[in-house]
């Protein structure tokens, strides 16, 4: 049994003052605890610097919430809606599809399923724990079963049929591979045969289950406690349908090369090919058949994905919609909890913008429940941006727990807290975008809507033992309490939904440690922010890396495909390197013609754990234009920091003319004296060979960088994840937070800095 516990998450994570947020909390062991609003300040609880620094709101939510235990639906799958019993036809019928199993041994999965495990009803056409193809039929009191003798194969296309005919009395299935030379993980030229039939009496009717039908699942009322969705498949469906009638061989033939049949009456025909459009796919499937029930995907089945027919020529499902049928689906995929609304608040219209939490206690368990609020009404110089979606990308990180490098990565042994072994404990919550499917796809979808452990204040990484990412990022808003500036607090999702507008009325916006997971409106709003005489202070290292898609409707999703290149812990097979969210090629940045230099002076260049290191100032620092910058410093500056000891390290970024820093960029400092465990990032070699890491190329550095745009815009980048995280160190008082307070003292003015 699970230790107790409280977690939650909400809806919407940015919120503008005077608005709604909702929260949607669940616990074990608990059925009550306190309530307090606060504003989080601080997370690292590094004996160097302020601790963890929270401070209490008064406000009018309740002071204690009652609770219960809220299940999760695990899996992605497609529901049909059958009201009317029209699926189940009076007289025989064949059930056909085409599928691609991942993980065709992992236990009994569904595949096209009008079928209740508890009452025995219905029609199934299913894989069953031996990974052969299944067919079964019941009438409430029995259930009869016709199983295939040859498993289907991992990653191999076939076309399944199971076919019944009351008047015979007799059951029907078959299987035939359709492999060419590019659909399949073999090729077409091996002998086995994977081709199998069999045919059997059957003394039941079915009867109808009074359920819905599912495409890869059954309804199983002994699934997980709350669940009522069970045998979820692994693997991809393409254009499953079901006929009037029993088809012979030649129907078989003809079905398996893709021909619609105009000798049998059409029940239903989902065609996975429709409904795509150049700005991407829905989650609705559209049924041709008469009676058009469309589904409805849940848990985003992955779409733009090869078919059965994919021919290997072009590589984005808009140049032929028809190769790219192939819906994959995954037993553990989540992307929405739907747990019900345990507390409504409406944000007072003049809280002060920040960063803040619901805090709930019970006994000895406690959990924060974080979003960020917005002014009702800018009225601050200087916005602090908060990177969301790259939080999105790393929610509930599995990676430093299951991959098997890394430690040689991080070059530290693992440190666990009890928040990684509950997130051990609870699968349901989903994966990072850094982590795998069961099967071992994948993850390209992530979202805000179930409980993200790793998004609170006092998380640090496994893997180092320092904060990542939104702990990280409290460093920055810590110095900012400090500094003497007022600033508001906006996200990478406002940014999404509002562009450039967002950042309009701000002279300096400032980014957070790592903002690697940009969407192009969110690149372009920075882009003409900066040329509408913006400022912007990059503080962080590898960002505007990424290429992420969010539909406009539903800004808590946000997809991600892993390509060829870029520091990855999975990637995109052949064919699907383009988003179902809106069409466009994901990847990496620079692979888009936009390298992040373009927009910010540095781009990745190297990622080490062992240790971080200080800068050494360049020539064009004492330069009489930019001299002010590093005003107060010494020729070496940044050799202390909460992150592993200094300023420059974790992940880094270079000046390079080649990738777009702009002619006119100020080469203010590098850091120096970094590891081998700094290796030279793997899309920039193009042969493998020693030398390439801190000790020996002199690309391994994080630069700190200054260059003046039109109208007075002007970016200060900073080459290091680990500099924000140097802010705080010894309480604020160190030459890191000296250059930082320059910068945001000449920026925040009317007058052009480097003029």
């Amino acid at each position: 049994m699970s230790k107790p516990y409280i977690t939650g998450y909400c809806d919407p994570i940015n919120a503008k003052a005077g608005r709604d947020v909702n929260f949607m909390l669940s616990a074990e062991g608990a059925t009550q605890a306190d309530v307090q609003l606060v504003r989080v300040i601080h997370g690292d609880e590094h004996p160097e610097g302020p601790g963890f620094v929270e401070q209490e709101i008064d406000s009018d939510l309740p002071k204690t919430v009652d609770l219960a235990f809220q299940p999760v639906q695990a899996g992605s799958f497609v529901e049909v809606r059958d009201d009317a019993a029209r699926l189940l036809a009076d007289g025989a019928f064949t059930v056909h599809a085409f599928v691609w199993p991942s993980a065709p041994s992992k236990g009994r999965q569904g595949l096209v399923s009008q079928f209740d495990q508890g009452s025995g009803c219905g029609f199934d056409v299913g894989i069953n724990a031996e990974g052969c193809v299944s067919f079964r039929l019941g009438d409430g009191k029995q259930v009869e079963e016709i199983v295939l003798s040859t498993p289907l194969q991992a990653k191999l296309w076939y076309f399944v049929a199971a076919s019944f005919d009351p008047d015979s009395g007799r059951m029907h299935v078959r299987q035939r591979a359709v492999i060419n030379r590019y659909n399949s993980l073999l090729a077409p030229f091996l002998n086995d045969d994977y081709d199998d039939d069999a045919d059997a009496p059957c003394g039941v009717r079915p009867k109808h289950s009074g359920t819905s039908l599912l495409i890869a699942a059954t309804h199983d009322s002994t699934a997980a406690p709350g669940a009522r969705i069970g045998s979820v498949y692994n693997g991809k469906i393409d254009r499953p349908g079901i006929l009037a009638g029993v088809i012979d061989e030649t129907a078989v033939a003809r079905l398996a090369n893709g021909e619609r049949l105009q000798t049998h009456a059409t029940i239903a025909y989902w065609d996975t090919t429709a409904g795509y459009s150049d700005s991407g796919i829905g989650d609705e499937f559209i049924d041709l058949g008469p009676h058009k029930l469309h589904g409805q995907g849940y848990n985003r089945p992955i779409r733009a994905m090869t078919g059965y027919n994919w021919d290997g020529r072009d590589d984005c499902f808009r140049l032929d919609p028809s190769q790219f049928g192939g819906v994959c689906f995954h037993e553990d995929a989540i992307v929405d909890c739907a747990w019900d609304v345990t507390l409504n608040w409406q944000i007072p219209s003049d809280l002060k913008s920040g960063v803040y939490a619901i805090r709930l206690r019970a006994g000895d368990v406690e959990d924060h429940v974080v979003f960020f609020v917005r002014p009702a009404k800018p009225t601050s110089k200087v916005a602090m941006l908060m990177p969301t979606a790259s939080y999105l990308a790393y929610a509930n990180e599995r990676f430093v727990l299951a991959g098997p490098a890394v430690e040689l990565v991080t070059g530290h042994t693992l440190m666990l807290a009890d928040v990684d072994y509950f997130l051990n404990q609870h699968p349901e919550f989903g994966s990072s975008t850094y982590d795998h499917f069961n099967d071992g796809a994948g993850i390209c979808y992530t979202s805000w809507r179930r409980p993200v452990v790793n998004m609170r204040p006092r998380h640090r990484m496994a893997s180092t033992g320092v904060p990542w990412q939104f702990a990280a990022d409290l460093s920055i808003v810590w110095w900012l309490e400090q500094c003497g500036h007022d600033y508001d607090v906006i996200t990478d999702a406002d940014l999404e939904l509002e562009g450039a507008a967002l950042l309009e009325p701000y002279k300096v916006v400032l980014n957070g440690t790592h903002s690697e997971y940009y969407s192009e409106k969110m690149m372009d709003a920075t882009d003409a922010y900066i040329a509408g005489g913006g400022r912007v202070m990059y503080l962080g290292g590898n960002g505007y890396y990424w290429v992420v898609a969010f539909r406009p409707e539903e800004p808590w999703c946000m997809e991600v495909r892993k390509l060829n290149a870029g520091s990855r812990a999975w990637q995109a097979d052949p064919g699907e390197h383009y988003m179902a969210t809106n069409g466009d090629r994901s990847g990496l940045w620079r692979d888009r013609g936009r390298a992040p230099q373009k927009s910010m002076g540095v781009g990745f260049t190297s990622e080490g754990m062992d240790e971080c290191k200080p800068y050494r100032r360049l020539p064009d620092s004492h330069d009489p234009k930019v001299a002010w910058a590093l005003e107060g410093v010494g020729e070496v500056f940044g050799e202390n920091g909460l992150a592993l000891g200094g300023a420059a390290g974790l992940e880094l970024d270079r000046y390079e003319r080649n990738w777009g820093t702009p002619p006119n960029t100020y080469l203010l400092a590098a850091s120096e004296g970094h590891s081998d465990n700094y290796p030279h990032v793997s899309e920039e070699v193009m042969f493998s060979f020693p030398g390439l890491g801190g000790t020996q190329d002199f690309q391994i550095r994080g630069d700190v960088t200054l260059f003046s745009a039109q109208q007075g815009g002007a970016v200060f980048a900073t080459g290091s994840i680990a500099w924000g995280q140097a802010l705080p160190w010894n309480m604020g008082d160190n030459d890191i937070a000296q250059i930082t307070q320059n910068v945001l003292d000449a920026f925040v003015r009317d007058e052009d800095p480097l003029a």
